[in-house]
């Protein structure tokens, strides 16, 4: 079954349009952008974190600065795709930090991985040690990227 949607007036996409861009806005300030007064823009903002519409706020790193330049794409195939074997995949994706990004694909592979590293060496052995080691890998394919042309965080 599905879980209903919650409905989004105009000055609800207004506040997660500005909070997407901006989340450490102060709520006098969000509430000038959006044209609505203090008080209901935050009584707003609390029940679209209720909602779970706006699922928390964090800080943007710069993975550059961190020396986590090195950026990978995998294509996973695994070797058994039943239920039972996805969800151990799935775990244990969980648990390497240099996987980013971890999608099942329908196509002619089952996931797509995005890696962080700091180097074609360190990615080398991630893959190597981590990746090639989940539950069920069959087989991966590595793209590696040159640059990002746009990446939304």
């Amino acid at each position: 079954m599905r879980a209903e949607l919650p409905s989004l007036d105009r000055f609800d996409a207004a506040i997660v349009r500005v909070m997407a861009t901006d989340g450490r806005i102060s709520v006098t300030e969000l509430a000038r952008r959006i044209g609505l007064s203090k008080s209901p823009t935050q009584a707003r903002l609390r029940r679209l974190e209720e909602e779970g519409v706006i699922t928390g706020y964090r800080a943007l790193l710069d993975p550059v600065r961190m020396g986590l330049a090195h950026v990978a794409f995998v294509e996973v195939k695994l070797s058994d795709t039943r239920e039972a074997a996805l969800r151990a995949f799935n775990r244990a994706v969980l648990q390497v930090p240099e996987i980013e990004q971890c999608h099942m694909i329908a196509g002619g592979f089952d996931y797509l991985l995005k890696v962080r590293t700091g180097d074609i060496v360190s990615y080398r052995q991630v893959l190597a040690e981590q990746i090639s080691a989940l539950p069920h890998v069959a087989s991966t394919s590595t793209y590696v990227t040159m640059e990002a042309v746009k990446e939304v965080m």
